[in-house]
C-alpha cells in the first residue's frame, strides 16, 4: 500500500500486510484497506425514507381519493404543454434552482431510480461482482437530447405549428389530483420499466448505467452543475492514493480532477460524498468557489473509453434504431424506458461484435472466450443477447406496421363531432359495437378506459338517456380531467335534463381550456341567447365563425347537434350555410 494512504485508525490496527492478495481485516475498513463510507449509510437510509413516502403517497390516493399530485419531473411536460401547475413542476424548479447552487446533490440523495441502482450494485457486491463502467463518447449526450425532446421541443412544435395560441399557455392550478396515476404507466409495465432502468443498466453499463446514458432530468441537473459553485474539493493534503475513485459510483475519476483543477468538474459527480467520507487523509470536503464552467479544461486527465470510435458510431446507430422500435409499441412502453431498452440493446450489440471478432473476451468474471474459443459462458451470453436484439428488431416491425396504419387512419378519420351528429346510433354503429364501447370502459385503465367512458356517455346522449350520460361522462372526466370533449358532452346532458346553469358552466370550462372549440361556442352562444345574454352570445357566436371550416359537412354538424338542444335560430343559420356550399346536404 502506497505511503500516506493509511488512515490513522487503521495504522492503530497494527502492520498492514504488503501483498494486496492478504487483504485488511479491521472494522469499517475493505479487504482492501479503504474505510467504508459513512456517508454512505446516511444515504441508504434516506433513499429509502423517499420511497417509503412515495408509498405512503400513493396508500393516501387509493384511500381518500385525492392527493397532491404526482412529485415526479415528467409532470413538466404538461406545464408547459398545457399550462398545468402541478407538484412535478414545483419539484423539478426547486431541484435545478438547488442544483445550480450546491450542485447535483438531488440525483444523488432524492432519486428512486438511483435508489434501485445502488441496491443492484449492492446485490451484485454481494455476489462477488463489482460493476464496471461503459464508457462512451457519444452515449453521453442522450440525457441532454432526451431533455430537450421532452421538454423544450414540444414548446418549439406548438410555436410553429399554432402560430395563433400563446408561446406560455394560461396557467392553471393542478396541485391536488383525483387521477394520480393517469400519466404513469399501468403496473404490468412499471415493474419491467424499474427494472430494466434500475437493475439490468446497472448489470450492463455499471453502477450509474441509466443516470449516465439514458436519463433526460439529468442532462439538465448535468449543466446546472457546471455553473454550480458548490463542489467536492482538495486541500494539500492529498496524496494521490486514488482511493476516492475506487470508491466512487458516479464513475468520476476523483483523485485525477482534484489534483488538476482543485476540485471535481465532472458534472456525472453526483455529490455523494462517499469520496469524501473514505479519504484516508480527509483531505477532500465540499465547499464554495469558482464554477467548474470557469476553469480551463485541460487534457491532463486522460479518460479510457470502452469503444473505438467505429463502435461509438455504429453503437449510436443502434441506440437510435432501439429507441425507435421499442418507443410506445402497442402503446405500453414509455419514453424513460425506452431510453433503458435502448441503452442495455447498444451494449449486448457491441459486445456480441467483439466475441466473435476478439481472441479474448471476458464479462465481470466470466470468461467468455478464450484462444479465439467461445466458452459455454459465452454461447450463453450470446443466447440472451440474440433473444434481447431479437425482441428489438420485432418491435420495430410492430412499430413500424403502428405507424403505417396511423397515417392511413388519419386519411379516412372523420371528427366525432361529425360521426356523433346522428341522433340514431343505429345509422353509423351496429349493436354489437354498440355493447362493445358500453361494456369496454369496464377492462380498461386510465387514458383507455376515459376514452370507453367518453364514448359510452355520448352514445347514451344520442340515445337520450342523459341521466346516465352523465354518469358516465363524469367518470372519464374523473379519469382524464383534459378530455375536453367529455365536457362538451356532459354540457349536453346537463342541458338536456334541465340543469341550464350547470352546463353553461362545463361549456364556459371548456373553452377556457381551449378557445378554438367551435361546436361548444356554438353551444355557449344558443344558451346565452335563450337567457337574453346577447351580447355575451354575440362574442361566442363570432369566436365560433373565426374557427369553423368553411366545410359543408361541418356546418351540417353543428347544425344538428344546436337542433337537438332546442337552439334552433342558431342552428338555421349553420343549416342554410351547409346548403349554400353543398346543395345535396338534407336536415
Amino acid at each position: 500500500m502506497k505511503s500516506g494512504c493509511v488512515s490513522q485508525e487503521l495504522k492503530k490496527q497494527g502492520p498492514i500486510p504488503r501483498r494486496a492478495s492478504a487483504g485488511v481485516n479491521a472494522p469499517g475498513y475493505s479487504r482492501a484497506g479503504i474505510r467504508k463510507s459513512k456517508t454512505g449509510r446516511w444515504r441508504a437510509a434516506v433513499l429509502i425514507l423517499l420511497n417509503l413516502f412515495m408509498i405512503a403517497h400513493i396508500i393516501q390516493w387509493r384511500v381518500v381519493g385525492r392527493t397532491v399530485s404526482p412529485i415526479e419531473p415528467s409532470e413538466t411536460m404538461y406545464t408547459l404543454q398545457k399550462g398545468f401547475i402541478n407538484a412535478g413542476f414545483i419539484f423539478f424548479s426547486l431541484a435545478i434552482l438547488a442544483t445550480l447552487i450546491f450542485g447535483r446533490y438531488i440525483c444523488g440523495w432524492g432519486c428512486h431510480i438511483l435508489a434501485l441502482q445502488d441496491f443492484c450494485g449492492w446485490l451484485l457486491k454481494k455476489m462477488g461482482l463489482h460493476p464496471k463502467p461503459f464508457r462512451s463518447r457519444l452515449l453521453v449526450y442522450v440525457p441532454i437530447i432526451g431533455a430537450l425532446y421532452m421538454f423544450v421541443w414540444p414548446v418549439v412544435y406548438r410555436m410553429f405549428s399554432e402560430p395563433h395560441e400563446p408561446l406560455i399557455p394560461k396557467f392553471t392550478n393542478h396541485l391536488v389530483t383525483t387521477n394520480f396515476w393517469q400519466t404513469f404507466p399501468s403496473v404490468a409495465v412499471a415493474i419491467p420499466f424499474l427494472f430494466v432502468c434500475g437493475f439490468m443498466t446497472v448489470y450492463f453499463l455499471g453502477q450509474k448505467g441509466f443516470c449516465t446514458y439514458a436519463c433526460p432530468y439529468g442532462g439538465f441537473f448535468g449543466l446546472a452543475d457546471k455553473l454550480s459553485p458548490g463542489k467536492i474539493r482538495v486541500t494539500p493534503d492529498c496524496n494521490q492514493c486514488g482511493h476516492c475513485t475506487a470508491t466512487c459510483t458516479s464513475n468520476v475519476q476523483v483523485h485525477a480532477e482534484v489534483k488538476q483543477y482543485g476540485m471535481v468538474v465532472d458534472p456525472g459527480c453526483m455529490k455523494c460524498m462517499d469520496c469524501v467520507s473514505v479519504c484516508p487523509n480527509d483531505a477532500l470536503y465540499f465547499g464554495f468557489g469558482k464554477p467548474s464552467i470557469l476553469v480551463p479544461k485541460s487534457d491532463a486527465v486522460k479518460r479510457n473509453y470502452s469503444l473505438t470510435w467505429p463502435e461509438e458510431i455504429v453503437g449510436a446507430l443502434v441506440f437510435f434504431g432501439s429507441f425507435l422500435a421499442v418507443r410506445a409499441v402497442y402503446a405500453l412502453v414509455p419514453f424513460l424506458m425506452a431510453l433503458g431498452c435502448a441503452t442495455v440493446t447498444t451494449f449486448l450489440t457491441l459486445k456480441m461484435w467483439r466475441l466473435f471478432r476478439a481472441k479474448e473476451l471476458s464479462f465481470y468474471r466470466f470468461n467468455l472466450k478464450s484462444a479465439g474459443k467461445i466458452r459455454k459462458t459465452g454461447w450463453a451470453f450470446a443466447a440472451f443477447a440474440c433473444v434481447w436484439i431479437g425482441l428489438n428488431i420485432h418491435s420495430g416491425w410492430v412499430r413500424y406496421h403502428e405507424v403505417l396504419g396511423n397515417r392511413a387512419f388519419q386519411k379516412v378519420h372523420l371528427p366525432d363531432e361529425l360521426a356523433l351528429a346522428q341522433i340514431n346510433p343505429a345509422r353509423w354503429l351496429n349493436p354489437v359495437d354498440r355493447d362493445n364501447i358500453v361494456e369496454a370502459a369496464a377492462y380498461q385503465k386510465a387514458e383507455g378506459k376515459a376514452l370507453s367512458l367518453y364514448y359510452r356517455g355520448a352514445i347514451l346522449n344520442r340515445l337520450g338517456r342523459y341521466d346516465q350520460a352523465q354518469a358516465s361522462l363524469s367518470q372519464a372526466l374523473a379519469e382524464r380531467d383534459d378530455l375536453i370533449l367529455a365536457r362538451q358532452e356532459k354540457g349536453e346532458s346537463l342541458w338536456q335534463l334541465g340543469r341550464r346553469d350547470e352546463a353553461i358552466s362545463m361549456w364556459t370550462d371548456a373553452v377556457q381550456r381551449n378557445p378554438r372549440l367551435t361546436l361548444v361556442n356554438n353551444e355557449l352562444a344558443g344558451a346565452k341567447q335563450s337567457l337574453g345574454q346577447v351580447e355575451e352570445a354575440n362574442s361566442h357566436e363570432r369566436q365560433a365563425d373565426q374557427f369553423t371550416p368553411n366545410d359543408p359537412l361541418f356546418h351540417w354538424m353543428i347544425g344538428r347537434r344546436l337542433q337537438d338542444l332546442g337552439m334552433t335560430e342558431l342552428a338555421e343559420k349553420h343549416f342554410q350555410r351547409a346548403s349554400q356550399l353543398d346543395s345535396t346536404l338534407t336536415r
